[in-house]
């Protein structure tokens, strides 16, 4: 006659219960072709996907009680804000610990969306992401279908949102007040439920920046850091292009003491004619990657655009001299304001860009 252990019984059941509780949790890595990148991202040098620019997101439907994101940090210095079902949820700040930070949990059963969007510019070091943790009857669902449309920027400190979140008004250069989210131009794109991608860098300029690097040599870059890393134009053609350059130009040409005013004009102040032809250059060279695309030069909302300023007349000449009926000028007002755009004026300017191509661009 058997002798019923209930000691072994209880032992095999609950070693069955965690065995089935680990096959329930889903490791979906960086390279699932379901999660849904935005942004120029480089999956080449290492297993994982690396982010560098303002405005990168990271996207995935699924099924499941929680989810977690696979993160390891250059420096710790980049924030990201996450969204879950739509909904903002929280500031995510990972750390230069190879790692995984919960996203969601306690989740309802059904369809999930969770998105992870970049804030911050890439000086702060390169983040790699390698892929999502879903626990609990776990299920990677359909990417969502390609925007109908796309727009691409290409600008300076005001595009990247540098200082936004500083409530201040100090304009601290500390990465948790800059948030690419809450700048005229994501509200723009998705105001036109639009692709979105940001080439941009506080401090630079066309002519010259507070820094060695200026746009026409680092527009064309897949990694922002490395001046032999190369983006593939192919791979996202946008139906519309915005410039937002110069205001850092407008300072620097008028600083001869400054070490790159010596770098780039040695001792004489450069001429409008100069900084006009570097403009419209800069501007033949996106039109030699978009062919079809339409190009809207702007400029605003800083003292670029104050009352008697040169510069928005530098930008006519510029787009004049390119005699192309689908590159237009838009300028916004100056903001009147110290520092850099607050909330409320980013919103300012993207409810006039808004409004431009509303009237002038069919897309």
């Amino acid at each position: 006659m058997k002798i019923f252990n209930g000691t072994l019984f209880l032992v095999a059941v609950l070693l069955f219960t965690t065995a089935c509780a680990k096959k329930q949790d889903l490791v979906v890595n960086y390279n699932n072709p379901e999660i849904a990148y935005s942004g120029r991202i480089d999956t080449t040098t290492q297993a994982g996907a690396e982010l560098f620019w303002s405005g990168t997101r990271i996207r995935i439907n699924f099924e499941g009680e929680s989810i977690s994101a696979l993160f390891r940090e250059e420096r710790g210095d980049n924030y990201y804000n996450v969204f879950v079902d739509n909904d903002s949820a929280f500031m995510l700040r990972p750390d230069a610990t190879k790692q995984y930070y919960e996203l969601a949990s306690k989740l309802a059963p059904g369809k999930h969306t969770v998105e992870i969007f970049k804030r911050t510019e890439w000086d702060r070091g390169v983040s790699t992401f390698f892929g999502f943790k879903i626990s609990g009857d776990a299920k990677v669902l359909a990417k969502p279908e390609p925007k109908k449309r796309k727009i691409e920027f290409y600008g300076n400190s005001i595009t990247a949102g540098y200082a936004v979140d500083d409530f201040s008004g100090e304009d601290r250069s500390d990465s948790i007040f800059t948030n690419n989210y809450e700048s005229y131009a994501r509200i723009t794109a998705d105001h036109f439920d639009a692709e979105y991608r940001c080439i941009c860098k506080s401090g630079i300029g066309i002519t010259i920046s507070w820094f060695p690097l200026i746009m026409p040599e680092m527009y064309n870059r897949l990694n922002p850091n490395d001046p032999d890393s190369r983006w593939d134009f192919s791979l996202y053609t946008p139906d519309v292009v915005v410039i937002n350059l110069f205001q850092n130009d407008s300072w620097l040409v008028n600083l001869p003491n400054h070490e790159q005013f010596k770098a780039r004009f040695g001792t004489e102040k450069p001429t409008p004619e100069f900084i006009i032809n570097a403009y419209a250059d800069f501007v033949r060279s996106i039109r030699a990657e978009y062919p079809d695309a339409q190009i809207v030069c702007i400029l605003g909302s800083m003292d670029a655009t104050r009352e008697g300023s040169e510069w928005p007349g530098y930008v006519q000449q510029a787009v004049a001299q390119l005699d192309d009926a689908k590159i237009y000028t838009h300028f916004i007002p100056f903001k009147n304001t110290s520092g850099h755009p607050s909330i409320a004026e980013q919103q300012t300017m993207a409810d006039s860009l808004i409004r431009f191509i509303d009237e002038n661009i069919n897309w």
